[in-house]
């Protein structure tokens, strides 16, 4: 019996090798390939490796032939040569080539588009600050005027006019507060030539600490809409004694009207420089 047992592992070895010899080798399964959906520039990024992928290789020169590999269009160069007479036109009708001076001894102090005047008088400082950012007021004319005979349309243009809003700022010496009067120039009296009115109005009075930059807005403001007049006028007196009345404020729209002018041709050149640059 237990020489019957013993023969079955040979028997069975003996068939199945006899199988594999009768059946054809099969090859082995292979995984389904995949078609690549990742550009073949970015696989040839290798560590190391000196050579840069198709999609990353620096741009060839433009079309117009300067030489140059940054983006560069003919749109480019259009925008530079208009920018070009724009400067040169601009810098022809420019009234000031430095900024005019005030009267009553202002001193002057220029940061960007932010001015400052400082005047002091018998232990007062007095303070005007304006900003020449969006001073032009906009211009809504009404039908427009075809120009005469033997005068061309860029001279019948409207002489663009800088009236920015101003805060005035009065400290005394040894006080802790400073009287604020935020004033602007009311658009149906500008240009008028009535010596009684007053070319700018106050908006706004309030006090506020001095020597802090940022003024509160919970501190009392009081607003000059529903002021009795009579206030009113001793407030616009106050500003008149210290140098603040309709001379000063004539003189400041010629100021802000040429720093005005003087930053637009600067952001103009800046401009062309920008979309010039390679």
């Amino acid at each position: 019996m237990f020489q019957l047992l013993r023969c079955v592992p040979r028997v069975l070895g003996s068939a199945v090798a006899g199988l594999r010899a009768a059946t054809p080798s099969l090859p082995l399964l292979q995984p389904a390939s995949r078609p690549c959906a990742r550009p073949f520039g970015l696989l040839s990024v290798r560590a190391g490796s000196v050579q840069l992928p198709g999609l990353l290789k620096p741009r060839g020169p433009c079309a117009c032939g300067c030489g140059c590999s940054g983006l560069h269009t003919e749109g480019d160069k259009a925008f530079v040569d208009f920018l070009s007479d724009e400067i040169k036109e601009e810098k022809k009708i420019q009234k000031y080539k430095s900024l005019p001076k005030m009267s009553g001894g202002w001193e002057l102090e220029v940061n960007g588009t932010e001015a400052k005047l400082v005047r002091k008088v018998a232990g007062e400082k007095i303070t005007v600050t304006f900003n020449i950012n969006n001073s032009i007021p906009p211009a809504f004319g009404g039908e427009e005027e075809e120009p005469s005979q033997g005068q061309k349309a860029e001279e019948q243009e409207p002489e663009l006019t800088s009236t920015p809003n101003f805060v005035v700022e009065v400290t005394k010496d040894g006080s802790s507060k400073a009287l604020v009067l935020d004033c602007h120039y009311p658009e149906d009296e500008i240009g008028q030539e009535d010596d009684q009115s007053d070319i700018f109005s106050i908006k706004e009075v309030s006090f506020q600490a001095t020597g802090e930059s940022d003024w509160k807005d919970t501190n009392y403001t009081l607003n000059t809409d529903s002021l009795d007049w009579g206030l009113y006028d001793h407030l616009m007196d106050f500003l008149a004694d210290r140098g603040v009345d309709n001379t000063f404020a004539d003189e400041l729209v010629e100021l802000s009207t040429a720093l005005e002018h003087q930053e637009y041709i600067s952001f103009l050149e800046d401009l062309k420089g920008f979309v010039k640059s390679q």
